[in-house]
């Protein structure tokens, strides 16, 4: 059984896909940590070859300029996304990479990052690395299985690392629904015993902080970044215009007394429909234009997590803090992790579903948690937002993380309070649909969605919408 921590679920990392700009990153810097400091600096050539759904929209979600940037060494979690374009440009003209330890290589992006539109039999996103080193080809195949989770061929999951049982191992709803019965606990309990051995409790709660910090600097980023997302579809951003509209003449200096001053307002239904949305949107731009974001689960889906657990600190619980966000996020990830277990976060394995439909249920069960729901209510949550999302499609435009998928971030949010209400409502004897059922449901669908709907750009709105209509 994977066991999967919250901090694999929710990882800081450079947009915009989860899949196919952090996975690919991740695979090209664990390349490298392979090969040695020996090997590294006997390597005479180095090519990336990319296949199925990370050729077919590889260009759209900067999958090229993720491998080039992570066999440079770099570090999605704290190189700064500014620098990127420089980096990148810098590589191109020098046609040369300098990799880890000063060692420099000729690499012409061009010609050594070759796009295959043939899919490998494992997973729809497959990168080869071949590398040259004293006249011997040297290749290792690794697959961005979703969520910016890397799998090495042979390898029997993502999570190959070896660690301590958990004292409540999960793979199942119906199993974490057992422990919180019998031990009378929270999900947010369990799922906080299972964390505690790999982590201490500092640890812990510095870490989910630091998540959530992230979460919301890039609510606030793209909440004040105007102007049009790069790409060529000429997609104005939105959510800074939103936002002033929403927010008025109020002032504050940070995020802080940003936040501040949203909870001071007096708001209506619709202006927190508004507000969420907005939320979503700023994220997902800061995405789209390769700004940095939690992958929760995904970068396609970043923005849900952050703006439903805004929505309820914003409005919901004024005075809200530390242990709501721990505890919100401890909830959302251990859900995440059944449906990475059973089914797939990859769109390009699943559809729109395996993205937005996951946030939406992980965002569902936090909130409903929060909101005083029983461990039995919170897994209704989660179970109610996927549901609603079954069959959903992911066809990019141009191959780009941006329509219709910044807006489908709001959809997501909207569903998931919608759904933790309903939740609170429901009568748990009476359920028809448990979570387990729906994650098995949503699997069997992503099998027999036809291909072309898969993160391929090959039907759906990515053909009859074209350039000329954006």
């Amino acid at each position: 059984m994977e066991k999967i921590s919250v901090f694999d679920m929710l990882k800081v990392g450079v947009g915009p896909s989860s899949s196919h700009t952090l996975g690919p990153w991740l695979a090209a810097s664990r390349f490298l940590d392979e090969l040695g400091v020996s090997r590294i600096c006997a390597l005479e050539k180095i090519s990336v070859h990319l296949y199925g759904s990370l050729a077919l929209t590889g260009k759209g979600h900067a999958t090229d300029l993720a491998v080039t940037l992570g066999l440079a060494g770099l570090d999605p979690v704290r190189f700064p996304v500014a620098e990127i374009d420089q980096m990148v440009g810098k590589i191109k003209d020098e046609k040369r990479l300098t990799l880890p330890g000063g060692y420099t290589l000729p690499f012409d992006m061009a010609t050594d990052i070759v796009f295959h539109n043939e899919f490998l039999p494992f997973h729809a996103n497959a990168l080869r690395f071949e590398a040259i080193i004293a006249n011997r080809l040297l290749t290792e195949t690794y697959y961005s299985v979703g969520g910016g989770f890397v799998q090495k061929e042979g390898e029997v999951d993502a999570s190959p690392v070896l660690r301590e049982e958990f004292p409540f191992p999960i793979e199942k709803a119906n199993q974490l629904l057992g422990y919180c019965t019998l031990e009378g606990k929270r999900v947010s309990d369990i799922v906080w015993a299972n964390e505690r051995t790999l982590r201490t409790e500092e640890e812990i709660l510095t870490g989910l902080w630091d998540i959530w910090e992230v979460m919301q600097d890039s609510i606030y980023s793209g909440c004040h970044t105007g102007g049009e997302l790069p790409g060529g579809l000429r997609v104005k951003r939105r959510a800074s215009e939103m936002h002033s509209r929403l927010l008025g003449k109020e002032k504050y200096e940070d995020s802080e007394t940003w936040l501040a001053a949203i909870r001071a307002m007096d708001v209506d239904f619709r202006s927190v429909l508004k507000w969420v949305s907005c939320f979503a949107l700023a994220v997902n731009e800061v995405n789209a234009a390769m700004g940095r974001v939690v992958t929760a689960p995904t970068n396609g889906s970043a923005g849900v997590i952050p703006a439903v657990l805004l929505y309820y600190l914003a409005f919901v619980h004024k005075s809200a803090g530390k242990e709501e966000v721990t505890r919100f996020l401890l909830v959302a990830s251990e859900i995440g992790s059944i449906f990475k277990k059973n089914a797939t976060l990859s769109a390009a394995m699943g559809g729109c579903q395996a993205e937005i439909g996951v946030s939406s249920a992980m965002a569902a069960a936090g909130l409903c948690e929060l909101l005083g729901g029983s461990p039995g209510q919170v897994l209704t949550a989660a179970e109610i937002a996927m549901e609603h999302h079954l069959g959903l499609t992911c066809d990019p435009i141009s191959g780009l993380v941006q329509v219709p998928c910044i807006e489908r971030n709001t959809m997501g949010a909207i569903k998931a309070i919608n759904a933790a209400e309903l939740a609170l409502e429901a009568s748990l004897e009476h359920t028809k649909v448990s979570l387990d059922k729906v994650v098995r449901t949503m699997w069997e669908t992503a099998r027999d969605m036809n291909g072309k709907y898969k993160e391929t750009s090959e039907g759906g709105l990515a053909l009859s919408v074209n350039w000329v209509d954006c």
